[in-house]
């Protein structure tokens, strides 16, 4: 089938629901100009410092990484964090945006990112489930108060040739245990997940009084498949925006395309058949 038939395919789908269902991953972060780490090659071309000593992401996103080397992890960590706070969304989140503002039950976005994206495009936080957490708040590291901060008053200043923090350590408050990112990383037992339970649920709710959800899935492969797994879960119309692994196992438009170029398409779509003029 043909990009416009497909694209018309999308629209309706999206004319024919009541609420939308925003599912993304690393993918989604391209167009605003955002590293993906698909495979160690381009972590690596990401951070040379870390190539140099053949340190794996799995290893560095690690909160054993914390206890061994938290100059190096925070390196990562924080020119992450200085990364996403300076970084301006695409266009593509103002079409989402568009399009669940047309629906009667609007939009609730269900990311594995943890860049904050979302919020900084100006999506309600209360429609946004962050299952892995977010970089933009903190939790001590040996878990002593159970504690989930805001990591706004922390201003990492790194040596990104290097990958490593030059200002000092953020301190948990009650016992002065290093801080680490709210984050869920590679083997990690000790990530408070409070705060992404309590979207969760806020998801669910949501899900209950929507009678025909349409999923738009952008960027979401097959290394970490938590995503595509929650997508296909929920058992109605899948959009699958994917330039590598768009195929989708039931009903619903595969388009094997980036984020922001399948969403104009659609954009387009939507547009001729006067869905914006709802």
């Amino acid at each position: 089938m043909s990009l416009p038939h497909l694209y018309d395919e999308a629209a309706r789908l999206i004319a024919e629901a009541d609420g939308l269902v925003i599912s993304a991953g690393a993918g989604m972060g391209v167009d605003s100009g955002l590293p993906d780490f698909r495979g160690n090659a381009g972590f690596w071309r990401a951070y040379p410092a870390l190539a140099g000593a053949r340190i794996a992401f799995e290893e560095i996103a690690s909160p054993d990484a914390f206890v061994r080397t938290p100059t190096l992890a925070w390196g990562f960590y924080g020119h992450r964090l200085n990364l996403y706070r300076r970084t301006v969304p695409h266009p593509g989140f103002a079409i989402l945006q568009a399009i669940g503002a047309r629906l009667p039950r609007g939009a609730f976005v269900f990311t594995s990112n943890v860049d904050g994206q979302f919020q900084r495009a100006g999506f309600d936080a209360d429609r946004i489930c962050e299952v892995h957490g977010s970089i933009h708040h903190l939790q001590c590291l040996d878990g002593c108060d159970g504690q989930i901060t805001r990591a706004d008053g922390f201003e990492p200043e790194v040596d990104e040739a290097a990958c490593l923090l030059r200002s000092p350590l953020p301190r948990c408050a009650r016992c002065q245990a290093l801080l680490r990112p709210n984050v869920l990383m590679f083997g990690d037992w000790g990530w408070l997940s409070q705060r992404t339970a309590a979207q969760r649920r806020r998801l669910e709710a949501w899900l209950g009084g929507t009678r025909r959800a349409v999923i738009i899935e952008i960027g979401a492969g097959l290394h970490v498949p938590t995503v595509r797994w929650f997508s296909e879960s929920l058992g109605e119309a899948l959009i699958r925006i994917n330039p590598t692994e768009p195929d989708i196992p039931g009903r619903g438009v595969s388009l094997p395309l980036g984020g922001l170029a399948a969403l104009q398409g659609i954009q387009q779509a939507l547009a001729q058949h006067a869905f914006f003029d709802r």
